[in-house]
């Protein structure tokens, strides 16, 4: 009877240790699926370092059911036809950049503005608790899997420019609403591929970029330019969208993996953005004697005039096309104060 009792309670144990194993392993015969993500800049770049991480704890999560072969440096969609690319399958999963696309995400449009965002981290979460409260419409086409802001824009000079006199007539690249901001302060924005820039300033077509710092090391751009200028200029949002047919045809298991990674990928791509430009800064000081500046401090007000303008005629093309825009940007800023004191 002794052993007989031993024996059950081994049994009992394997079969528990059996329940465990197939709580932490796919279902036998489950098929694993590979999706395709596409996203445009060069892979070193942060958009793409997120896109690596998120494909990792995917595989990692789903136990292998899922896997995601990546496709950096616009080999498979360009940043313009991405979002396209992803409604008609082309690729399952995108990341795109909804400025790139004037005129298409009106709503969103109110996240690009010049507010004073000082990282990435506090755009980012903010960005994503609008798109949650929101939902717009003109993302209705696609399953918004994340999304992200780079960090603000800031100056990269050949020579110093703390004072909008300094900046006058200055030409420096910019686009979109970046290249709106460049103007109000009196420099000439020149609009051109971030890869022509390098020519560009040797050349001396352009004396200056208006971007996120991070590109100072990772397009080396510390060798051109040797100042730069804090300003805390306008942010770019970014989002990471999927095929819709393609998401629904995933499992709820699934689904609820990719749900649960919106928010968490949001704040961690602003946090890698963060750190990583505090490191491209140290490492310009460091190999090439950077000099880091911020716009002088009798400038701040009247640049945030000056540029009043691009929030004026947010506010009123909104209200024309019947959306919110006012509640929007309250609620920008609000989420702006409550994750300022978070982070």
């Amino acid at each position: 009877m002794l052993k007989l009792a031993k024996l059950s309670s081994r049994f009992a144990a394997l079969l528990a240790l059996a329940g465990i194993l197939l709580t932490l392993v796919p279902v036998a015969g489950a098929e694993s699926l590979t999706l395709n993500y596409a996203n445009f800049p060069p892979a070193p770049t942060f958009p793409c370092v997120q896109m690596e991480r998120w494909a990792k704890e995917v595989e990692s999560r789903s136990h292998g059911q899922i896997k995601v072969m990546t496709f950096p440096g616009g080999t498979l969609l360009g940043a313009k036809n991405m979002l396209d690319g992803v409604k008609k399958g082309i690729a399952d999963i995108g990341c795109f950049c909804p400025p790139y696309l004037p005129g298409r995400f009106p709503l969103l449009e109110g996240a690009d503005l010049p507010v004073g965002f000082t990282s990435a981290a506090v755009a980012s979460a903010t960005l994503w608790d609008l798109y949650e409260k929101y939902r717009p419409e003109s993302l209705n086409g696609v399953k918004v899997l994340t999304m992200f802001t780079c960090a603000p824009a800031n100056l990269m000079l050949k020579t110093a420019g703390t004072t909008l006199a300094d900046l006058k007539g200055m030409e420096i690249r910019g686009t979109g609403i970046s290249g709106r901001y460049l103007e109000a302060m009196g420099a000439i924005p020149v609009a051109m591929p971030m890869s022509a820039v390098p020519e560009a300033l040797q050349k001396g077509v352009v004396k200056g970029v208006f971007s996120s710092l991070e590109i100072m090391q990772d397009f080396k751009f510390a060798e051109l330019c040797d100042h730069v200028t804090i300003i805390n200029g306008p942010t770019t949002s970014f989002a990471v969208v999927m095929n819709l047919e393609k998401w629904q045809g995933l499992s709820p298991e699934i689904q609820k993996i990719f749900n649960d990674l919106g928010r968490e990928q949001a704040l961690w791509t602003g946090n890698y953005e963060d750190n990583h430009v505090k490191e491209a800064l140290a490492w310009s000081e460091k190999t090439h004697q950077v000099k880091i500046n911020s716009i002088a401090p009798a400038e701040k007000s009247v640049v945030s005039e000056k540029v009043r303008f691009m929030t004026d005629a947010y506010l009123n093309q909104t209200a024309k096309a019947g959306l919110p825009g006012r509640e929007f940007l309250e609620d920008l800023m609000t989420f702006k104060a409550k994750y300022e004191k978070e982070f």
